[in-house]
């Protein structure tokens, strides 16, 4: 039976992890859902532009820090083994990037834009995260 103490403790890491990912990756999607229906036109190509891509770069920070917010309020298992999952993620991300744009300048590889390394890494990440299963 819960009791009056149990109602007053602080919501898990995770729940709060996955709160905190929902309003930002919501926010991110409708920042892009935004700028495709064209809502940002005008000012696209424009000084006033960087507006829209800061806004979108601070949406990319703060899931970074949900992520740190995870860790550091996480028990000692969990925090290794998300800072496991996200140093391999980034790690492939890195060398992933590098190997594109080697190809891109000896060997002709059409260009990918940039904003993609981000989905690029949660993708890794997410390839990842079920075979990290211990510190060793």
């Amino acid at each position: 039976m819960p009791t009056h103490a149990d109602s007053l403790r602080a919501p898990s890491p995770g729940r709060t992890y996955v709160i905190r990912t929902m309003f930002l990756m919501s926010a991110y999607v409708l920042v892009h859902a935004a700028a495709i229906g064209g809502l940002f036109d005008g000012i696209l190509g424009q000084p006033a532009g960087w507006a829209v891509a800061a806004l979108a770069a601070l949406l990319v920070a703060g899931q970074v820090w949900a992520t740190l917010r995870l860790m550091a309020h996480s028990d000692e298992y969990m925090r290794v083994i998300v800072a496991k999952c996200f140093i391999l993620a980034a790690g492939a991300t890195m060398a992933l990037w590098s190997a594109w744009g080697f190809g891109e300048t000896y060997a002709a590889a059409p260009h990918l834009p940039g904003w993609l390394v981000y989905p690029v890494f949660w993708g890794i990440y997410a390839l990842v995260s079920p075979f990290v299963r211990t510190s060793n």
